[in-house]
């Protein structure tokens, strides 16, 4: 069995930021809710987004259950559109009292490099502190993007805790593809 190490870090912002929104960093932009967003759809926007880094935990939901998730009333997904594609998305889960969790983020990998994941993030950090919260978190983990972490530092994010695991490679449970490449992952052949 191949075993992967892992450190989830937990982020949280206690009020929100003070700096000035970061404009809008390419022309035809366009930010928008998913109104009860299909399965289908939400499929393509996680496994396109998140596949890079072994992003996995929803591809074992059934179509029931992330349709059923989908339907929270406290759950948002919005989603950036770049000359009509999309591009990345933010997941809001509102469950908890007086507080957010920024479930997920990222861009679509052929838009990342061009400026947006400031103005995304900081859409979504726009969008929490909207509601009467008094907390908004998130968690990055080692196999996230390389930037994540600071991304979310410099948008205001503090390190409140982290958490070392272990868990079974997706690749080779059949859940993420077998030739899927990562900087921090040796070939699956050599796990």
């Amino acid at each position: 069995m191949a075993l992967l190490d892992d450190v989830i870090t937990y982020l949280e912002m206690r009020e929100p930021p003070t700096t000035p929104r970061i404009p809008a960093p390419l022309a035809k932009l366009a930010l928008m809710r998913a109104e009860n967003c299909t399965v289908s759809f939400y499929r393509y926007l996680y496994e396109t987004v998140g596949t890079p880094w072994l992003w996995y935990q929803r591809r074992l939901f059934t179509d029931a259950a992330l349709a059923a998730e989908l339907a929270k009333p406290t759950t948002e997904i919005f989603v950036l559109y770049v000359g009509g594609l999309p591009a990345g998305y933010f997941e809001l889960d509102a469950a908890r009292p007086q507080e957010t969790e920024l479930c997920y983020f990222g861009l679509i990998p052929e838009f990342i490099g061009r400026g947006l994941g400031p103005f995304l993030l900081r859409a979504a950090i726009d969008r929490a502190w909207s509601r009467p919260i008094k907390r908004l978190w998130v968690h990055t983990r080692t196999f996230d993007h390389p930037k994540a972490l600071g991304h979310y530092q410099r948008a205001g994010f503090v390190v409140y805790a982290r958490q070392e695991l272990r868990f079974e490679d997706p690749r080779a449970r059949g859940i993420l593809p077998r030739t899927l490449t990562h900087p921090l992952l040796p070939p699956l052949d050599e796990a």
